[in-house]
């Protein structure tokens, strides 16, 4: 290499890169703006989901569990948690309900929160419209 770097290079190297990032942010932009329209298919949130997630909320869910990818890694992943109890919303509120109450000594274990039968439905409900998001097949598995 004999040839010197000079400034007019560097300069062209700089705007030719800029221009190319800016035309592929572009391009991606509008492509996800085309792609997201087409897989919104949720169903509307109704008031005793918006109540389950006060109670997901308020009961610090997100502290063990994830929900889509967001949370604590402690616990099992949530998103997906209504197609591992066979699409049942009883079988979710009868885990729930079935915890102990002070957990299993020497192991890691989800607390009995004492939650009310509305809230316990409430709560099986989010996590019912939390299932039908399209993830895009995120969890890769049933197990989360």
């Amino acid at each position: 290499m004999s040839e010197v770097f000079t400034k007019s290079m560097a300069r062209n190297i700089y705007y030719g890169g800029s221009v190319f990032f800016i035309l592929l942010f572009l391009a991606l932009t509008f492509d996800t703006m085309g792609t997201l329209p087409k897989q919104d298919n949720r169903a509307a949130i109704t008031p005793q989901v918006a109540l389950g997630k006060k109670v997901w909320e308020e009961n610090d869910c997100i502290g063990c569990h994830t929900l889509l990818g967001e949370g604590a890694y402690f616990a099992p992943e949530l998103g997906n948690v209504y197609k591992r109890f066979g699409n049942s919303t009883e079988a979710i509120k009868a885990f729930i309900k079935s915890r102990p109450v002070n957990g299993v000594p020497g192991r890691r274990s989800m607390p009995q929160f004492n939650l009310s039968d509305e809230e316990l439905e409430a709560l099986a409900q989010f996590l019912k419209y939390s299932s039908e998001i399209n993830t895009q097949n995120w969890p890769p598995n049933i197990q989360g």
